[in-house]
């Protein structure tokens, strides 16, 4: 009788740890789909709240959306002579993707080729010289980028090239420099990715190490790279601050990269804080920073496909 009282306590025992387990594990997952409920529903109401302020400038201030993405007049408080507002937005449109692409060709074959020294050429060296940098760079605030950029970039573009210093050439090497070690240290993530297996099979076919770097590392790796690129590309889209304080916030297409000019994110900026929520002016900041979501949704759409191909590679 005992013994059998022990074997039925050990049970009931055991089906309450087990019941306490499943009581957990349960609330585990309802704490779990809170969360994600809650980062979903902020996402959607964050898209849903800007897309229905910037699709007012055509619906409710009735701008033509043909006006306003190739017109190169901004002046949203004034109107044409159909009596709709002047709102071009091609100005800002053009700055914003001349300055992104401008620094991601800069700064891609700085960061690949600071990537490839750290981990195919000199390791341990590259290491202790570059991580520093990496994250110093990767530390520093973007308006001490802006800062910088104000004193050393303008100033020298104004004695040495050409016009006032403002202008797409300034911020683009101000971009450069802020998106260098997020491209770096994702191709960095992606170079040592690629098997060793892949190196010693190149290497005892005769290549040399220049042939290994460039015909079979890289080329493994080039969806990663590829990745690194386009984040670094959606931080420049997307960066403020920095590029307002060097580009000259003009809102006129420059027949040059040495004349002012402006991006999306400059001229939201600027005038954000002065207009009035539900006046015309607001309303045409806020297309603008509808496109500014949707371009990120395409950044991330690419790096995602982009992703999708090095799994499958």
């Amino acid at each position: 009788m005992r013994e059998n009282a022990l074997k039925w306590a050990e049970t009931e025992i055991k089906h309450k740890k087990s019941r306490s387990k499943v009581k957990i594990e349960r609330r585990g997952k309802m704490i779990t789909f809170a969360c994600i409920a809650l980062m979903a529903a902020i996402a959607v109401s964050i898209f849903v709240f800007v897309a229905s302020k910037g699709l007012s400038t055509f619906f409710v201030n009735h701008a033509g959306v043909a006006e306003f993405f190739t017109g190169t007049h901004w002046e949203p408080g004034k109107t044409d002579a159909s009596g709709n507002p002047m709102v071009g937005a091609l100005p800002m449109i053009f700055g914003s993707f001349a300055v992104t692409f401008l620094a991601a060709l800069i700064g891609a074959p700085l960061a690949i080729g600071g990537a490839v020294f750290m981990t195919e050429i000199s390791a341990k060296r590259g290491q202790k010289m570059l991580q520093p940098v990496i994250e110093l760079l990767v530390g520093i605030p973007s308006v001490v980028y802006g800062f910088i950029g104000l004193s050393v970039a303008v100033p020298f573009i104004r004695e040495h090239l050409s016009g006032s210093g403002f202008g797409i050439a300034a911020g683009t090497v101000v971009l450069s420099i802020m998106i260098l070690p997020t491209m770096m240290s994702l191709s960095v993530d992606a170079i040592r990715a690629v098997p060793a297996s892949l190196r010693e099979a190149s290497l005892a076919l005769g290549a040399t190490r220049w042939q290994t770097i460039y015909k079979v590392v890289l080329r493994t790796a080039r969806p990663g790279i590829l990745t690194a690129i386009v984040f670094g590309m959606a931080r420049a889209f997307g960066e403020a601050l920095a590029v307002q304080m060097v580009i000259g916030n003009a809102t006129v297409i420059p027949e040059s990269l040495f004349e002012p000019a402006s991006t999306l994110t400059s001229i939201l900026t600027m005038g954000m804080g002065n207009t009035v929520m539900g006046s015309v002016e607001n309303n045409a900041l806020w297309t603008l920073a509808l496109i500014l979501l949707l371009m990120s949704l395409v950044f991330i759409i690419i790096v995602r496909f982009l992703g999708r191909r090095r799994n499958l590679s």
